[in-house]
């Protein structure tokens, strides 16, 4: 942290060598302490001398170790910062936490810690968890924000109570953590259940995130939608978060909930065997328009730039391809006019394929279930809008290849991507007016045909309509995800790993808890041929 020279004066027995987190609550105020101190005992009070000045502690030290002691000491708790049991070790143990047993677990003040909080997402996240209080476990919901700077940190939160009428949030807790700065991370992660991570670019700033979760026993949560990282952390930190008993569960926003719990949601509901699934996204917007923040604009220009390395992660996997069943997906062209939406559309180019793909695998390795074939498609509009995203799209391909070409692509996010994403980000008219609609298109064999046998004969279709995907949609995503992490974990998988939205809640109550907050799924036309 940035201040300087923390000294803790105590009254000490015998000396015992211990890490602590010391924290101070005054004025909604935090100050978190972490050292290797010889203490003699854990006291009740004490004094933190910095710059010079010495300010007065209640203290509450909680003892931190790879094995939490059998039961710990706590001296004057805070009351508005009432500890949480958090036992690690997946599933079983996220269910004691749930039921608030006491046995064997590490004391932690948060169910939630936004990280990123500052940041322009971060911000919607803050508001959104502040709505969803009444809906943590037990009823309500211990959280905290966190960042570089506090300043910009106490600002949100005073925006957040001004914007919801909510004069309590100016006193939500805050904490200083930087991705440059491992022992700031871990000071953090040791403080919640589960982290929201907001920081993005997730290929630059994601991975110490991820690693100091794992190392410090905390649930993760991402709203990433870059398939290089969500597939590189898999691939690195999946047998590390099983073996710690924490789940990391990436692309928990736009990115790609809605399509991976989409599919989920029409294989439930489809009467026989789904063998194949298009679906066509399609975003309607009001008067004044929309578009995307930069931070958005430059995970695309730096994923398009870094294919390559993708295709190679791929290959260290060593998965053989998923086997086909019933009749092969339909292959569309690079630009066509659909029939479906009735516009012309492209390949989807978001982490939508590859999450879906990456949950396909998991229900058939480890549920035995018969893989969907996925294809992911975005309505484009008229003619016009034809020739305006090929020209925009060769362009910014050709950029992309090259460093200045990036560079400029980042200086100049809104001449670029022809207004569609800029600096400053959407305003809040833009966002009023925008909504989405995700349309699910899915064939299979009714009740009773073998799917190995001649062409599909029944059809479905579902739809996931919502709000402004990029800023209302994914906080609502996100905090709902963490919520069913939190509330629900006998529905999870058995151990710890790093896992899709999909492969971590298929047997939750997500869907319905989107449905109550905005994010509807439902049946359009089922039928038999």
């Amino acid at each position: 942290m940035a201040s300087p020279d923390f000294r803790l004066n105590v009254n000490t027995p015998a000396p015992v060598r211990t890490d602590a987190v010391i924290q101070h609550s005054h004025h909604g105020v935090s100050l978190f302490v972490h050292m290797a101190l010889s203490l003699q005992a854990i006291p009740a009070c004490g004094s933190v001398v910095c710059a010079g000045r010495v300010i007065r502690l209640d203290v509450r030290l909680v003892l931190l170790s790879p094995t939490p002691p059998p039961s710990h000491r706590e001296l004057r708790s805070e009351p508005q910062c009432s500890s949480l049991l958090f036992p690690a070790g997946g599933r079983g143990a996220l269910t004691q936490m749930a039921a608030g047993s006491p046995a064997g677990g590490e004391i932690r003040p948060y169910h939630l810690i936004v990280f990123g909080a500052s940041g322009f997402t971060g911000r919607f996240v803050v508001e959104e968890v502040a709505r969803a209080c009444s809906a943590g476990p037990g009823g309500t919901l211990k959280w905290a924000i966190a960042g570089r700077s506090r300043d910009r940190l106490e600002k949100v939160l005073l925006q957040a109570a001004q914007a919801l009428s909510k004069p309590e949030l100016r006193s939500v807790e805050v904490i200083v953590a930087d991705v440059a700065q491992p022992e700031s991370l871990a000071i953090m992660c040791k403080q919640g259940v589960v982290v929201l991570n907001c920081v993005g670019p997730y290929r630059f700033y994601g991975e110490p995130v991820v690693k100091a979760c794992i190392e410090n026993g905390t649930h993760y949560i991402d709203i990433c939608g870059e398939p290089q990282f969500l597939e590189g952390m898999q691939l690195n930190y999946h047998s590390k978060a099983q073996e710690k008993g924490v789940y990391v569960i990436g692309s928990c926003g736009f990115d790609s909930i809605p399509a991976d719990m989409g599919i989920l949601y029409t294989k439930d509901q489809f009467k026989g065997t789904l063998t194949a699934v298009e679906s066509f996204l399609t975003v309607s917007t009001g008067p004044e328009g929309g578009c995307g923040h930069e931070a958005t604009w430059q995970s695309a220009i730096f994923g398009f730039a870094d294919s390559a390395s993708l295709r190679s992660l791929r290959k260290k996997f060593g998965h053989k391809p998923l086997p086909v069943v019933g009749a092969a997906i339909k292959k569309r062209g690079a630009v066509f006019y659909s029939k479906e939406i009735q516009q012309y559309s492209i390949p989807f180019m978001g982490s939508d394929r590859s999450v879906v793909r990456r949950t396909q695998r998991y229900m058939q390795q480890e549920h035995q279930q018969a893989p969907v074939q996925y294809a992911a498609y975005v309505g484009i509009g008229g003619v016009f809008s034809v020739a305006k995203t090929l020209f925009a799209g060769l362009m910014f391909w050709l950029m992309t290849k090259f460093s200045i070409g990036r560079s400029l692509l980042i200086q100049f996010p809104e001449f670029f991507s022809f207004g569609m994403f800029s600096k400053a980000g959407p305003s809040k008219r833009q966002m009023e007016g925008t909504s989405f609609c995700l349309s699910f298109f899915g064939e299979g064999y009714s009740d009773g045909r073998d799917p190995s046998q001649g062409k599909p004969d029944a059809t479905i279709t579902t739809q996931i309509k919502g709000p402004e995907p990029g800023y209302v949609a994914t906080p609502i995503t996100m905090v709902q995800a963490a919520i069913t992490l939190l509330s629900e974990p006998q529905c999870l998988p058995e151990t710890g790993g790093v896992y899709t939205p999909g492969s971590a809640f298929a047997r939750t109550t997500l869907t319905e808890r989107l449905n109550k907050h905005g994010v509807q799924f439902c049946v359009t036309n089922a039928r038999k041929s």
